[in-house]
């Protein structure tokens, strides 16, 4: 699933290239399961003009003129590509033609994702949104430490935990959690605060790295453009297990944790506390 960094690089570049363009023609498939009903949602599109693009966890919205805002969860496979205008192919789920000849495309092979349409000032109220914490690049690393570290349970999960912190998935939290010297199962209430401190700081440094590259392209992921991301190439440990470590040359081991595949070094991550 795109986390922060791959969805951020898809909001710029669509901001970037959809602001002040009009929607001449929405079109559908199939639109998938979650997503409004294509009676509904089209009239809503079709001639209005597209304000902003931005971003709010792992979500895309699209602000247009009359105040409604269409919202984009990807999931697992979702692409939203801003390109020349083409056929539709067995992907696709909405087409939007614009006022200049291109399209805008929502596609997705496994039809997990979804785009939802709200009116003026109901984003907000959203259930989803309502429950989500704050964004990890806009609140100081002290705030992001006391929420991780006030509870117990392991790091790792307190990383993915959406109401703790927004739109850390597995490969940030894994990236992130390397780089601060701390293991994934360490027990968050017991990690001293300047540590957690720490590991806010290297999160951030994190997810601004790999916005500057592209985001991460593992499988499905491409940006605006259909350009593949390269943060990939940055990985310390995510993917890596068996691997010797970039730092002291261990091998990487992978376990379980908080219910994902977690790959760490034993050496630069050892215990609690860790040995960086």
């Amino acid at each position: 699933m795109p986390e922060l960094p791959e969805v951020e690089v898809i909001a710029r570049g669509l901001d970037r290239t959809l602001k002040g363009r009009t929607v001449v023609r929405a079109a559908h498939a199939e639109l998938t399961r979650l997503s409004d009903p294509a009676v509904e949602l089209l009239p809503r599109i079709e001639g209005r003009t597209i304000a902003r693009v931005h971003r709010r966890a792992k979500v895309l919205l699209m602000d247009l003129d009359n105040g409604w805002t269409l919202a984009f969860h990807l999931k697992m496979t979702g692409r939203v590509v801003h390109g020349p205008a083409r056929a539709p192919n067995g992907h696709d789920r909405l087409l939007l033609l614009l006022d200049d000849g291109s399209q805008l495309s929502f596609s997705d092979m496994r039809r997990f994702g979804y785009v939802r349409a709200f009116p003026p000032g109901e984003l907000m109220n959203w259930e989803f949104l309502r429950k989500v914490g704050p964004e990890p690049l806009a609140t100081d690393p002290a705030e992001l430490a006391g929420r991780i570290g006030c509870k117990g349970g392991c790091l790792k999960g307190r990383l993915l935990d959406q109401s703790v912190v927004a739109g850390v998935g597995n490969i940030y939290a894994d990236e992130s959690l390397f780089r601060a010297g701390l293991h994934p199962e360490a027990r968050a209430d017991r990690v001293a605060p300047e540590r957690l401190r720490t590991l806010c700081c290297e999160l951030q440094a994190v997810l601004r790295q790999a916005i500057a590259e592209n985001g991460s392209s593992i499988r499905d992921y491409v940006n605006a453009d259909g350009d593949a991301g390269a943060f990939q190439n940055s990985f310390n440990v995510y993917g890596r297990k068996g691997e010797p470590c970039r730092v002291c040359g261990t091998p990487l081991e992978a376990r379980k944790v908080a219910g994902r595949t977690s790959t760490f070094c034993p050496h630069c991550q050892a215990g609690e506390r860790g040995k960086r």
